[in-house]
C-alpha cells in the first residue's frame, strides 16, 4: 500500500532511502556533461563527414534499449542512413558500418564478442561501458570509449546511453538542427527538472511526486501520442518495474486503443469515480485487479487530444496528459527531443518515489 505520507515528508524519505537512489536520479544532468566530455575525448567527432552503410546500435540488457528506441524515434523515417537496432553485431558487420553500444555490466559476455567481431571486421565502434571487465578489453586500442564518471544504480544510466548516441548522431550530421558538443542544453533543462523533483517539494509542487500518487494503486496505461514519447513510454514501464515493482502498459496510442480489453477496463474505472458510485457496494478488498490509469504522453508540438483524434478517431476524456511545453517552449529547437528526456528523467524520479513509498524499494 501506498505511505503518501512519506512523500510529503523529505526526512522520512531520506530515512527510507538509505541507498541514495533519488540523489542519484538528480544527476541525469550531470551524466549528460560527464558523457558528452567523454565523448569529445574518445574522439567522437572524428567521425564527422563519415557516411556509413549502416548505423547499428547494439541494445542490451538495462538502458541500452530504452537508448535506442529514443535515437531510432528522433531519427524517424527520414534518416538518409540506415538503423538497425540488434541484441549482437550481425554477421555482415563491416568497415563501412558504425556501431554503438552501451552497458553499465562490463562483464557482458555477449556484448564483448560483438564488440570484438565488429572492430576485427573493421567496423567503427563507440562504446559506453567500464572500461574494466571483458567489454572494455574487447574493444581496448580499437573502439571509442566513454567510461563512465558518475556512478549510478542499474536503471539510472539512461542520460549516459543516450547522450553517447546523440554524440554520435552528431557527428555523423544526422541531427536536423545542430547540437552544443558539451549538451548544455539538454544538461541544462534536466536539472532543472531535478530541482523541481528534490524531495523538500511538496507534491504539488514535485511533479515527479504528483506522477508517483496519480500512478500509486493502479495500472498504468503508458500510450505516446508521438513515436518519440511512445519511446519514452517503453522506458518508463521498464523503470516503473525496476524500482516500484509495477507492472505497466506502454504502448503508441494507436495500438493502445486497439485493446479492446484495456478500452473497456479504462471505461469501467471511468465508471467507478463517479459521483453516485457507492463505495460500500465493492467488493472485499484485494478481489479485483488495480484499475487502469491512464498516463498520455508527448513531445511534439499538437495538442495531444487533437494529434489522437487525428491519428485514431477516438478521443481519451479521462488520461493525464503529460505534455511538457511550458518547459520545453514550442519552436524551439530540438523541442521534440528535450521533451522526451525531461518526460524519461521526470518518471524515471516517480517511479523511484512510488518504491520508496510503497516500501518497494529495499534499504541498502
Amino acid at each position: 500500500m501506498l505511505d503518501d505520507t512519506l512523500l510529503a515528508d523529505p526526512r522520512a524519505l531520506a530515512a527510507r532511502d538509505t541507498g541514495g537512489v533519488l540523489r542519484s536520479a538528480a544527476t541525469a544532468g550531470a551524466q549528460v556533461r560527464s558523457a558528452a566530455h567523454g565523448a569529445v575525448e574518445a574522439g567522437v567527432a572524428d567521425l564527422s563527414g563519415l557516411r556509413p552503410r549502416a548505423l547499428v546500435l547494439l541494445r542490451r540488457p538495462g538502458s541500452s534499449g530504452s537508448a535506442a528506441g529514443l535515437l531510432t524515434a528522433l531519427l524517424g523515417v527520414t534518416c538518409p542512413v540506415p538503423v538497425v537496432v540488434v541484441d549482437a553485431a550481425p554477421g555482415w558487420i563491416g568497415p563501412l558500418d558504425v556501431v554503438v553500444a552501451h552497458t553499465d555490466d562490463g562483464t557482458d559476455a555477449e556484448l564483448a564478442d560483438s564488440v570484438a567481431r565488429a572492430v576485427r571486421r573493421g567496423a567503427e565502434v563507440v562504446l559506453s561501458a567500464p572500461a574494466e571487465g571483458p567489454v572494455g578489453a574487447a574493444g581496448a586500442g580499437r573502439a571509442r570509449l566513454v567510461e563512465p564518471r558518475i556512478p549510478v544504480p542499474p536503471g539510472l544510466d539512461l542520460p549516459r546511453a543516450l547522450t553517447v548516441g546523440l554524440s554520435v548522431l552528431r557527428a555523423l550530421g544526422l541531427l536536423g538542427a545542430p547540437l552544443d558538443p558539451g549538451m548544455d542544453v539538454l544538461a541544462d533543462l534536466l536539472d532543472i527538472e531535478a530541482e523541481r523533483n528534490q524531495p523538500g517539494h511538496e507534491p504539488f509542487m514535485n511533479p515527479a511526486k504528483s506522477l508517483a500518487l496519480r500512478l500509486a494503486e493502479h495500472t498504468p496505461l503508458l500510450w505516446g501520442a508521438d513515436e518519440l514519447a511512445s519511446a519514452v513510454a517503453g522506458h518508463a514501464a521498464s523503470s516503473l518495474a525496476t524500482h516500484a515493482g509495477v507492472v505497466a502498459h506502454a504502448a503508441d496510442v494507436a495500438q493502445g486503443v486497439t485493446a479492446t480489453g484495456l478500452m473497456r477496463a479504462l471505461a469501467g474505472a471511468g465508471a467507478a469515480r463517479d459521483v453516485f458510485h457507492d463505495p460500500f457496494d465493492d467488493p472485499a478488498p484485494g478481489s479485483e485487479p488495480l484499475p487502469p490509469r491512464l498516463v498520455l504522453l508527448a513531445t511534439g508540438e499538437d495538442d495531444p487530444g487533437q494529434v489522437v483524434l487525428r491519428r485514431t478517431g477516438a478521443t481519451l476524456p479521462d488520461a493525464d496528459v503529460v505534455h511538457p511545453v511550458d518547459e520545453v517552449a514550442r519552436g524551439a529547437p530540438h523541442a521534440a527531443l528535450l521533451r522526451a528526456v525531461l518526460l524519461a528523467s521526470r518518471l524515471d524520479v516517480a517511479a523511484v518515489y512510488l518504491g520508496l513509498a510503497t516500501r518497494t524499494t529495499e534499504p541498502a
